[in-house]
């Protein structure tokens, strides 16, 4: 069984904060089970976006696991903010964590996929 998403996002705001990230939530999603997104922004500029991992891989129907929605990891602000979007347009339940942090950490660890 899963945490609740609203239990998830605030545990991992206080992780990036502990690191010296900055943390805000965008867009609130259903408390209880919708898909989280997380946005990381560099001071650069460039951003990257991690979505859920598909279900069926490796636990990801069971713990929370994530893919990088970009080929090569960061674009600019704007092409992830697009993609955004067009989630939210398909799913009016998702979340948007959105960290800045100067170095583009992501305080996933071995919750990323690969």
């Amino acid at each position: 069984m899963r945490l609740k998403s609203e239990i998830w996002v605030k545990a991992y705001l206080r992780r990036c904060q502990f690191n010296g990230a900055m943390g805000v939530i965008a867009r609130h999603g259903d408390d209880d089970a919708g898909a989280i997104f997380i946005k990381i922004v560099r001071a650069d500029g460039a951003a990257a976006v991690f979505s859920p991992a598909p279900a069926g891989l490796d636990d990801a129907d069971i713990d929370r696991r994530w893919v990088s929605r970009f080929k090569d990891g960061f674009v600019p602000e704007f092409e992830a903010e697009a993609m955004l979007k067009r989630e939210a347009s398909f799913d009016s339940d998702i979340w948007v964590v959105e960290i800045e942090d100067r170095e583009g950490r992501n305080f996933l660890g071995d919750e990323l996929m690969k």
